[in-house]
């Protein structure tokens, strides 16, 4: 599923790799056959207007919503096992599994980044991305109606993972039981929010990367699956090369 590789780098923290590319990104999306309409609408929508302002902006409005507080972690066990020691054995589980998918991450590098998992899922073929999507998708989902409540056009992009897990998921039923949440990125409530309790979820959830611009796969993972995603435009080629899905 070769628009998981693209969303993984709109979820990272904006590079001016991507920032200068805009145009090709608004192609790709409109020629994703992994996408359904209102899909591509909301992801143009979203890109239209991150592009359109200046990189630093959209980079420092990034850092105020996924690296403070804990309800916007893009941290998949933060949501699961909060700081359990369940969490720990679920990355080392997750590290399992990027290895036998023949993958190799370096040790600085959190597994359960989504930005990290996306492009792992993105090699695994549609129906297993599909599975592994819906292991993670009630996290998906809380990110989801957590943005809604903040106005914040993230939302398009987990909103649109939601959809491609096809998970059965009550996303009215989340946006109540957040609709009271007090916000936990202020001063006030950063020093009280990581002794809170994490969310849980039941079902198959799985079991349990340092959000950074460099948590990409290394550029030795294996690239037998398809064709990479490369955005070229007349003066220059995107200096970063895409995982393959």
């Amino acid at each position: 599923m070769k628009i998981l590789s693209l969303l993984s780098r709109l979820i990272d923290y904006p590079s001016e790799a991507l920032y200068e590319h805009g145009q090709d990104v608004l192609d790709y999306i409109h020629a994703s056959d992994d996408l359904s309409e209102q899909d591509k609408n909301a992801l143009v929508s979203f890109v239209s207007e991150r592009f359109a302002n200046s990189l630093l902006d959209w980079q420092s409005e990034y850092d105020g919503l996924f690296e403070r507080g804990r309800f916007l972690s893009l941290l998949i066990y933060e949501h699961i096992h909060g700081e359990s020691r369940y969490r720990g054995q679920a990355m080392v589980d997750l590290m399992k599994q990027y290895k036998a998918a023949g993958l190799d991450i370096g040790v600085r590098e959190l597994p359960d980044y989504i930005p990290l998992f996306l492009e792992f899922v993105s090699t695994q073929g549609n129906e297993n991305a599909k599975g592994w999507l819906q292991d993670i998708a009630h996290v998906l989902a809380l990110l989801t109606v957590r943005l809604e409540k903040r106005d914040c056009n993230y939302s398009a992009i987990f909103q649109t993972l939601v959809n491609l897990s096809e998970a059965d998921i009550d996303l009215d039923a989340l946006r109540e039981q957040v609709k009271d949440e007090k916000r936990d990125d202020t001063k006030k409530a950063l020093d009280k929010v990581w002794e809170e309790e994490a969310v849980t979820f039941g079902g198959d959830a799985i079991n349990g990367g340092c959000p950074s611009n460099t948590s990409k796969p290394s550029e030795s993972q294996r690239r037998d699956q398809d064709v990479p995603i490369q955005f070229i435009d007349a003066a220059n080629k995107l200096n970063e090369q895409s995982v393959r899905s």
